[in-house]
């Protein structure tokens, strides 16, 4: 076999493919495509990860309040059982003796950094390398990115803070869970991002159940040609009357009485075109619209940026285009579908989009621009109906924010009759500028009914002045309580998560926390899941609740690790880690005394809790909960003394507790599109090791389960993860 020059590993086989097909790479081989200058290969998601703590000390496999905290100077990476193959393919082609470079095509962006020199670092590799960096998957742009490569050294800080970020987790994550899990003799899962997400889903639970209604009326007066709210200065809200006795009483005194404008201004004013759509902001809105998970839309933009090549990356934090973008974008509204074409002209005065601040900004561009339709002509009847629904979204957001502002005339009313104040809005539209565009439409089967609002609606008001009288025609009073705050969705948890710290009392920190919050656009649909998958919280249609087991595990955290404050911090720290502002073994220091600290506040906490009964695991004679039932001739998978327990989520171990910690939840494949693992799959893997359905194939090895979906399904869905969680 012939080895090309140039070795480039992609991140999966079908962006590999595509990389391929531009380079005329067609001499196929085993996990790889090759022409006489280049090899390309790839990775199937991560192929190397960080040991697990029994891997680095056998002494670490029984977990004991002893050994903990566990922090080792240094923790050293393996290879992922299941991915071997792979991973030898890969390392044999990087290390080959003909190769004299190397091309990093992982995703651009941290994750994909660290896949990459986790695999240089584990084949021992040193070979120089460069970095592809694009930001959509179209032949044109592949080849402007080959064009355009750049020194890996350049992101050398991308990977110290991939690196950081990958082991404070594992800190965090296994010293906590550890020492938690063992104090209260249930299993905890407590994580460095996780925790404090679930802290505002409790805290948001808490606020409802604490909730007293209070009754209110309101009072509106009508003064014929128009209508005026009552309304107090002094109050709060200043439209409520206290209760309908007084609100009847205001009326009579009022009834057959003259109203007298004392206050009539009308102000010219703007609204502003919507941002372009970074990922958590179009995770909220198709939301919002479409009632889609924040986890189904990553997956559907994923598809549409690799496999239709209809988006850019969409894992970006930024809202702004760089100025090199004009162009690019001028030419891609000209190549829209034809059902767009009408709304191009306004988007493009002069044949020019505008360079508007709230759009153009380099300064605001770090790694990735915002979301955008490609430079692709897109058929949108090839896209399924959840892809066109979410490519109508951007190709709409795009649009909108180069149309003109919407302007109107907003006027401001102020009628009294004798001492009491009526207040009346109106709006009178000049020009609708964005708002000409019409809504997007929700794919047939995430349509939602229609939601009732609040808002008044508009009023077209005649013309009034300053010392004008109209007689009191009658009068309405409405009797009704106050509201509890609502339930968390989707898209209202995202933005706290990316809002989260604003509201703290320290206005300097909270100051400093702006544009941080927890976790990171490419991260929060997984925590999100990742919560409901460790039965922390719970879906009841749209909303998202905290589980009793949520409430009790954060009421038993210390508020450091339930605090967004601290989390935030460490995201920005590892910002400031990836533009080489901060010392990375300084922020690695810090994470393993808080570790310590967790420890340390574990198993001195005198906080009694009380855990559901299906959140234990059996530990010892007499504990093993009734929402447990074994799983009749089937021995433990891992220790193969105990037998297996079925709950309602997940199997696990009869012998918990005394050494042997399989768990393996029954949706840990679905997120990855992969099917509920029920105890007759479970037989099978067992048996088989290796089960093949209508979405793909489920494989066991080692202590890992793997998904990987037929090729009817989106390739990166691909799914590993660990059965034995700790």
């Amino acid at each position: 076999m012939k080895i090309g020059h140039t070795v480039i590993l992609a991140e999966k086989p079908s962006v590999g493919r595509d990389i391929a097909r531009v380079l005329k790479c067609t001499r196929r081989g085993e996990g790889f495509l090759q022409n006489d200058q280049y090899t390309v290969t790839w990775a199937v998601g991560h192929l190397v990860t960080l040991q697990e703590p029994d891997e680095i000390d056998p002494a670490y496999k029984k977990w004991t309040e002893d050994a903990l905290p566990i922090l080792p100077a240094k923790i050293p990476l393996k290879v992922i059982s299941s991915s071997r193959a792979q991973y030898r393919i890969v390392s044999s082609l990087i290390n080959a003796e003909d190769t004299d470079r190397l091309i990093c095509a992982t995703d651009a962006g941290r994750e994909g950094e660290l896949i990459f020199r986790y695999i240089y670092e584990k084949s021992k590799c040193s070979k120089p390398f460069d970095r592809l960096w694009i930001s959509s998957m179209t032949d044109e742009a592949i080849e402007e990115g080959f064009r355009n490569i750049r020194p890996g050294s350049d992101y050398d800080g991308l990977y110290r803070s991939a690196r950081c970020r990958s082991e404070a987790d594992w800190l965090v994550g296994m010293n906590a869970t550890r020492a938690f899990t063992l104090h209260y003799k249930v299993l905890l899962s407590v994580g460095r991002v996780q925790t404090p997400t679930l802290a505002i889903l409790v805290k948001r639970r808490l606020e409802i159940e604490n909730f007293k209604p209070e009754v209110f009326a309101t009072l509106t007066a009508d003064f014929g040609a128009y209508k005026g709210v009552y309304f107090h200065p002094d109050l709060d809200p200043d439209t409520h009357l206290k209760d309908k006795s007084e609100a009847d009483r205001i009326a009579g005194e009022i009834r057959s009485g003259t109203g007298t404008v004392r206050e009539a201004v009308t102000t010219r004013k703007k609204d502003l075109p919507p941002q372009l759509f970074d990922l958590t902001s179009l995770q909220r809105e198709a939301n919002r619209l479409f009632g889609f998970t924040a986890q189904k839309t990553l997956k559907l933009a994923q598809s549409l940026y690799e496999t239709q090549k209809a988006l850019t990356y969409p894992r970006t934090d930024s809202r702004y285009l760089p100025p090199d973008m004009i162009p690019k974008v001028e030419q891609t509204l000209g190549i829209l579908p034809e059902s767009y074409q009408s709304l191009v002209p306004p988007a493009m005065p002069s044949g020019h989009i505008p360079a508007t601040k709230r759009v153009i900004a380099a300064s605001k561009v770090t790694d990735h621009h915002a979301i955008i339709p490609t430079l692709k002509k897109i058929n949108p009847s090839a896209l399924s109906p959840d892809e066109q629904a979410l490519y109508d979204l951007v190709v709409r957001r795009t649009l909108a924010a180069f149309y003109p502002p919407c302007e109107y005339d907003a006027t401001r009313v102020i009628t009294t009759v004798g001492q009491y104040s009526f207040r009346t809005s109106g709006r009178v539209v000049i020009r609708n500028g964005w708002r000409d565009i019409p809504p997007t439409a929700a794919p047939p089967k995430a349509r939602k009914k229609k939601e009732t609002s609040e808002e008044e609606e508009e009023t077209v008001l005649p013309p009034l002045k300053e010392g004008d009288q109209y007689s009191v025609k009658g009068t309405i009073v409405r009797e009704d309580m106050t509201k509890p705050p609502s339930q968390m969705t989707d898209a209202s948890l995202l933005s706290s998560m990316e809002n989260a710290g604003r509201e703290l009392d320290d206005e300097e920190i909270a100051r400093q926390m702006k544009g941080s919050g927890i976790g990171t656009p490419a991260t929060r649909a997984a925590i999100i899941e990742r919560l409901i998958q460790v039965d922390y919280a719970q879906r009841k249609g749209k909303n998202i609740l905290a589980t009793d087991k949520g409430v009790e595990m954060i009421r038993i955290m210390p508020q450091e690790i339930t605090s967004p404050e601290l989390t935030g911090r460490w995201e920005q720290a590892l910002d400031r880690i990836t533009s080489n502002e901060q010392n990375p073994e300084a922020f690695m220091e810090s994470i393993k005394r808080f570790a310590s600290f967790l420890v340390k506040s574990a198993s001195e906490s005198d906080l009694k809790a009380s855990f559901p009964k299906e959140s234990y695991r059996g530990r010892g004679k007499g504990s093993r909960s009734s929402a447990n039932k074994m799983v009749s001739d089937l021995a433990c998978p891992l220790c193969g003394k105990g037998k297996v327990l079925e709950s309602p989520r997940a199997f696990s171990c009869s012998t918990y507790g005394k050494g042997c910690h399989f768990t393996l939840w029954k949706d840990a494949m679905v997120r990855g599109g992969g099917p509920e693992i029920n105890e007759k799959l479970l037989r099978l893997l067992l048996e088989k090791h290796q089960v093949q359905g209508s979405t793909g194939i489920l494989s066991v090895s080692g202590k890992q389960i793997r998904f990987t979906p037929s090729a009817s399904q989106t390739p990166s869905v691909e799914r590993t993860m660990e059965y034995i969680k700790k």
